[in-house]
């Protein structure tokens, strides 16, 4: 176990110099833009390209599967979270997670970028899903690690921080979504190119910017049993190959079965965390309350994360087939749409932050932001379902309809979603710290879980029951949440 303590670790780094913040949140700003613009610009056409014809350069895979595709390798690129926070506490500290994860997502979108087959295609996705995997929880680990706990920069810090993740995923779907029109491989070359940028912005500066930042391994793995771990790693490697191989050769592995699969891992996974995690020798009694009190925000989290990820799955294939594109004169590509989320985050999250600050402390309590979020993401649907009751199913819909759908569920978003950041790095256990950043992650895993199996439900035809459904619910679940948020922010035992 390494005596470096938080405090050498915040003294470790410049304290002043990116917008009256720490320099290290240069360093991680701009690495998680250039990720964000890899991956938001990859997932933008990357539909439109599954269900595509082979004739117009696609893959020519059925609508249906591809959203279940879509949901369920947006599920494994979080789900993947809890491998790079587990390597990141027990084997090499977040800082080389966030470099291998650079690198593996860059050569995943090379692959994408290489004309091939269906199965150079699943092989892309094994390498974005790894890579994301190390690093998306482990950026956002090291954005705690260069402020004090006390420090109410912090907060600030982290809307800064997730504004670099929007201006990239605004940024991406114009760019990626216009090569896209005119070749897929294109775009996908695009994306390979801004994880390298991210990865030399971040070699280059992260010596001087981050000190000791993301270089402690928390709960290290000792000496004698490393041996015998990477054996263990490399015979499960060996046997769920097997497995699988065996599986899709006697018809018992098939897509809905692996969909099945995923699913119940969703629920699962979470599940054993919390327990090992309260159950730990290494977790204290007040570490267990906050664990307590952070199961109804990660339940939210999944509610509010299954209607939001829509929006490159449902929303997308509604804007593609069910949107008009010939708007003021403009010729609109489908993809664009996912560019009006973060655009709206770029433009309030300053507004949310300022609003905070100016409320300080009747601002509303952690568990009250979530519940707004959910309202939020509510609306967002009941409102979309509007254009079919008063249109029909049978007429093209008037593209600023999605526009304000997508408004609505940002105003969740900033309620729950950066609050949600912070919230975990200070409600982590010490010895879990990196790993509870995975499990923030893995309510989006087990949302976009569900989502596989609930995507297959929609139709122009059950328009309306689909999104009023799934809306009523996500309000239900925020009025409740309001009414025990006082319960909940006892348990948190002082975290505001």
């Amino acid at each position: 176990m390494s005596d470096i303590t938080k405090k050498d670790i915040v003294d470790s780094v410049p304290q002043k110099g990116f917008f009256g913040h720490p320099k290290g949140l240069f360093t991680l700003f701009f690495t998680e833009f250039w990720e964000r613009f890899s991956y938001y610009g990859m997932r933008a056409i990357l539909l439109y390209y599954m269900y595509d014809t082979v004739t117009n350069g696609g893959l020519g895979i059925a609508e249906s599967t591809a959203l279940s595709i879509m949901s369920i390798y947006g599920s494994l690129v979080y789900m993947s979270g809890i491998i790079g926070g587990w390597l990141a506490d027990r084997v090499f500290g977040t800082s080389k997670a966030v470099f291998y994860g650079g690198i593996l997502i860059m050569f995943g979108h090379i692959l994408l970028a290489i004309p091939g087959s269906v199965a150079t295609f699943f092989g892309s996705m094994v390498l974005i899903v790894l890579g994301t995997g190390l690093l998306k929880p482990n950026v956002s680990s090291v954005v705690g690690d260069i402020y004090a706990t006390e420090d109410d920069r912090r907060d600030a810090g982290f809307s800064i921080f997730y504004m670099g993740i929007n201006l990239g995923g605004f940024l991406a779907p114009l760019i990626v979504g216009t090569l896209g029109e005119y070749n897929y491989h294109l775009g996908f070359g695009v994306a390979a190119v801004g994880m390298f940028l991210g990865l030399v912005v971040f070699m280059l500066t992260k010596k001087k910017n981050l000190g000791l930042a993301g270089t402690v391994v928390a709960n290290p793995i000792p000496p004698e049993k490393k041996k015998k771990l990477y054996t263990s790693i490399v015979i499960g490697i060996i046997v769920v190959a097997v497995i699988a191989v065996a599986g899709a050769q006697t018809g018992l592995l098939t897509f809905d079965s692996f969909i099945f699969i995923v699913g119940i891992l969703g629920i699962l996974i979470p599940a054993a965390y919390f327990i090992v995690m309260y159950n730990s020798p290494k977790t204290s009694k007040v570490e267990r309350s906050r664990i307590l009190a952070y199961i109804p925000l990660f339940i939210a989290s999944v509610m509010f994360w299954a209607i939001q990820e829509q929006g490159s799955t449902i929303l997308a294939s509604y804007a593609d087939n069910r949107t008009q594109l010939e708007f003021a004169g403009i010729t609109i590509a489908p993809a664009w749409f996912q560019s009006a989320n973060p655009l709206f985050i770029i433009i309030l999250a300053p507004v949310f932050a300022w609003l905070w600050v100016k409320l300080g402390d009747r601002q509303p309590s952690i568990p009250q932001k979530f519940s707004l979020g959910l309202l939020f993401a509510g609306l967002s649907f009941l409102v979309i379902l509007l254009p079919a009751y008063f249109g029909g199913s049978d007429t093209l819909v008037n593209p600023l309809w999605l526009v304000l759908s997508y408004f609505i569920v940002v105003l969740g978003e900033l309620c729950l979603s950066p609050v949600g950041l912070s919230a975990t790095t200070k409600l982590a256990p010490a010895a879990f710290s990196a790993q509870t950043m995975s499990l923030w992650f893995l309510t989006n895993a087990a949302a976009q879980a569900i989502n596989a199996q609930v995507v297959k439900l929609y139709s122009p035809e059950s328009e309306m029951a689909y999104f009023g459904i799934i809306g009523a619910i996500s309000i239900v679940l925020a009025i409740i949440l309001f009414a025990i948020s006082p319960i909940i922010q006892r348990a948190m035992k002082g975290i505001r």
